[in-house]
């Protein structure tokens, strides 16, 4: 039986279920997965599946100095040379990429952790999400040990700097990258050198089943929005307020459900008390996956006017209960969405065609509403089975495996 370890910065997370979808279909299909972290989610988990992943989880930052003191004298004394040449690798890191000096440390000791997990559990092959320090961790880890390791691009944040993380050389020694869009692979050529392109191959994100098997009913009569991700500047919170305050002054009975958590919020709460929106949208705060369903199934649209992406799930999920989609050109999001046929996509940052889109699904008679859900759920039955993605990334583990052992 293959062992692979998913090794990710935060696990699991709120944002993040994605990937707790992808390890347990995964896991029904034969393999063992270790999780590992380097920290636990900073805030409160309300979903029972997370809490239990947690649990399940080993944390690097949970790992007491002394043992950590215990493991560098190990590698010190045991692995000599590979630390040795890990050590300048590192050093070459940071010279190569502008990373701080102290986080490439940081990342270097980590790395010896993560590299005696790897021995204790006769890890056969470490998988990474993001591209950011966890993925640093896991190459210097790949240094010491020699395990083969893979991960899967998301973006969009990390294509604010790919220079400076270091993208060419984690692609570079990497098995293969999984890039959960033709976007982000797109944007992983940019990165690579033309040999690597072979090794990126399109896996996307699952749906969990409890979406694709929730009963489907028809978009709300009444005109209720619904959005949900974290509050933050990417995702276009408060350009969506600011139409949505429009849209009020045409439509006062408009309702605007807002999910989710972040920095954002007291500008957001701010916002509302201000333009006196406060009874025309609710902020329910984190939700879980049964309560998240509950409000799409409410809802007449669900609307994600981001600023950067590369393709959210929330879109999926959304799709996969059968309501149309207004988002943005941005990312991999157009190869989801097609205006007119399963949603509307604007111009991002554009108030003026984000009100009109929102006008439109008011005004639309609710059975082409409907028929634009549906066309939206046939898209993801197609396109995002966790199930199927799962074979794709199984074959590719065994072919990385079989590589590192020829």
């Amino acid at each position: 039986m293959m062992h692979i370890a998913y090794f990710i910065n935060q696990y699991p997370a709120v944002s993040h279920s994605f990937i707790r979808r992808e390890i347990i279909a995964l896991e029904n299909k034969g393999l063992n997965i270790s999780r590992f972290a380097i920290r636990p989610e900073s805030n409160e988990l309300i979903d029972n599946a997370d809490i239990t992943e947690q649990q399940r989880t080993r944390y690097i930052i949970k790992t007491s100095i002394f043992r950590v003191f215990h493991i560098l004298i190990k590698q010190l004394f045991f692995n000599t040379a590979k630390l040795i040449k890990t050590f300048k690798y590192a050093f070459g890191f940071y010279r190569k990429y502008p990373e701080k000096l102290i986080k490439v440390f940081i990342c270097l000791v980590e790395a010896c952790v993560l590299a005696e997990w790897i021995r204790q559990e006769k890890v056969d092959h470490v998988h990474a999400h993001f591209a950011t320090n966890s993925l640093t961790v896991v190459l210097f880890a790949h240094h010491l040990t020699g395990v083969s390791y893979s991960f899967t691009m998301h973006g969009s944040e990390e294509f604010d700097r790919p220079e400076s993380i270091g993208f060419k050389d984690k692609i570079k020694y990497a098995r293969f990258v999984a890039a959960i869009s033709y976007y982000t692979r797109s944007q992983l050529y940019r990165w690579s050198d033309i040999a690597d392109w072979n090794k990126i191959h399109i896996i996307r994100c699952g749906v969990d089943e409890d979406f694709l098997e929730h009963s489907i009913t028809p978009v709300s009569s009444e005109p209720a929005f619904l959005t949900v991700g974290r509050f933050c500047e990417q995702k276009g919170q408060l350009l969506l307020l600011q139409a949505f305050k429009e849209l009020t002054m045409q439509h006062k009975t408009a309702k605007l459900i807002m999910v989710g958590d972040g920095p954002l919020k007291p500008q957001i709460q701010d916002y509302l008390q201000q333009h006196g929106l406060s009874n025309n949208v609710e902020l329910t705060g984190s939700l879980d996956g049964q309560q998240i369903r509950e409000k799409i199934s409410q809802a007449r649209a669900f609307v994600l006017p981001s600023f950067a992406e590369g393709l959210p799930v929330v879109i999926m999920e959304a799709f996969a209960l059968a309501r149309p989609v207004i988002s943005t050109y941005v990312g991999g999001i157009p190869e989801l969405v097609k205006p007119g046929i399963n949603g509307w996509l604007v111009p991002a940052s554009s108030v003026e065609d984000l009100v009109k889109a929102l006008n439109q699904v008011i005004d639309l008679p609710i059975d082409v509403l409907n028929k634009m859900g549906r066309q939206g759920r046939q898209k993801v039955l197609e396109q995002h089975s966790v199930d199927k993605e799962a074979d794709k990334l199984q074959e590719l583990f065994v072919q990385a495996i079989q590589q590192t052992k020829a």
